[in-house]
């Protein structure tokens, strides 16, 4: 009998499971014994990465932009009609477009997505790089600085937990280039008691910014922005004055999942090691659609979406589950415009940020060229 197998998510993690099992289940594709199927919210694919270098010039808008149906592998049938709900107990998904989709297996890979507009006055008194539209403003406004108080304020949650560090450093650089560094004060804001949620990066982070002269206040929970005085408030009664508000938004997953009641505030309750949704043994979750405590990267991603495939191709040729997925995460840091470092952790193993280096540049911008490889699943 065939089996079908239902993605629904477009992105880096949806794509690289895809491409992954048409390359190794050929012959049952071929067969008709497997039918693959995609649901998207986009015909597009974007490198969402790149947008970090946006706002600085490092990268043009047109190579983060692929056509989704040329990094799909052609045997997937792909459809931009996104899920409207989502129902495991009937192993079915119903989309925007009212058509119903049955499956064997489902792969859940909604992604997470940016929510200024849950902090009040944030959408119209900051600037972010999270996506284009953020990105382009973020340019034009460092394009027009002439100097003055920039603050760089994280929320939580939010995807690509280094990020923020290197946008700090990243305009130190460039403001240096422009001769404005003396005419700046940069502070970084933290929710936490430290300037990163890993510990051993918040060490190895604290004394860069001292070394760079960027100031810092910590334990600040983002309560308000207030545009027309250009001030920004935490919970904690702290009232910062800028002229330039750049800021990490707070993340939320996708409105599906709370819809249909797989989860709360977009996230799905997974199992850490098996990635199956908690309570379903056909339910996979990959990417930021997770709630597991680990970072919302794109090699996290990556590397569930190569248990997840080795999984569901033992599942359907020898049903039999293949393997666990041990936590690791492999993430570039850029510390300026010419130099990078890099961590890599999983469950066990805590990250230890190494000297920075320009050739760990390099690396980090071979692989803004090598993504497309790596949705593919080639790399």
């Amino acid at each position: 009998m065939s089996k079908t197998i239902l993605i629904v998510g477009g992105g880096l993690a949806g794509t690289i499971v895809a491409n992954g099992i048409c390359r190794q289940m050929g012959a049952e594709l071929r067969s008709g014994a497997l039918n693959i199927t995609m649901l998207g919210t986009s015909e597009t694919h974007m490198y969402q990465p790149g947008l970090l270098y946006i706002p600085f010039g490092r990268m043009r808008e047109a190579e983060l932009f692929r056509d989704q149906r040329k990094v799909l592998d052609k045997r997937v049938n792909f459809f931009v009609d996104p899920a409207k709900n989502i129902d495991v107990e009937k192993n079915q998904v119903t989309t925007e477009a009212g058509r119903t989709f049955k499956y064997d297996y489902l792969v859940l890979a909604t992604g997470s997505r940016i929510m200024p507009q849950n902090v009040p006055g944030m959408s119209e008194g900051a600037h972010w790089f999270y996506d284009l539209d953020g990105a382009r403003k973020l340019r034009k406004a460092l394009n027009e600085f002439q100097g003055g108080k920039i603050i760089v304020n994280v929320n939580a949650p939010h995807k690509c937990p280094v990020a923020p560090l290197e946008v700090v450093f990243m305009l130190h650089d460039f403001l240096k280039a422009k001769g404005l560094w003396d005419k700046t004060e940069l502070t970084y804001t933290y929710p936490i008691g430290r300037l990163h949620a890993l510990e051993p990066v918040a060490h190895w982070a604290k004394p860069e910014f001292e070394r760079l002269g960027i100031k810092s206040e910590t334990f600040f929970n983002t309560e308000s922005v207030d545009p027309e005085k250009k001030t920004i408030t935490s919970m904690e009664g702290s009232e910062l004055p800028y002229d330039l508000l750049i800021t990490v938004p707070p993340h939320q997953g996708a409105q599906v999942i709370d819809d249909s009641g797989l989860g709360k505030g977009g996230w799905v309750p997974t199992n850490t090691k098996t990635l199956h949704r908690d309570g379903s043994t056909n339910v996979f979750v990959v990417g930021d659609t997770t709630n597991i405590p680990i970072s919302k990267a794109g090699s996290t991603a990556h590397f569930e979406a190569d248990v997840t495939i080795d999984n569901l191709v033992s599942l359907c040729q020898e049903g039999t589950f293949a393997r666990e997925y041990d936590g690791k995460v492999f993430c570039f840091v850029e510390t300026g415009l010419g130099s990078g470092t890099y961590v890599w952790f999983n469950y066990t193993t805590p990250p230890n940020p190494g000297p920075p280096s320009q050739m760990i540049h390099w690396f980090k911008l071979a692989y803004n060229r090598l993504y497309w490889l790596s949705a593919r699943g080639l790399l």
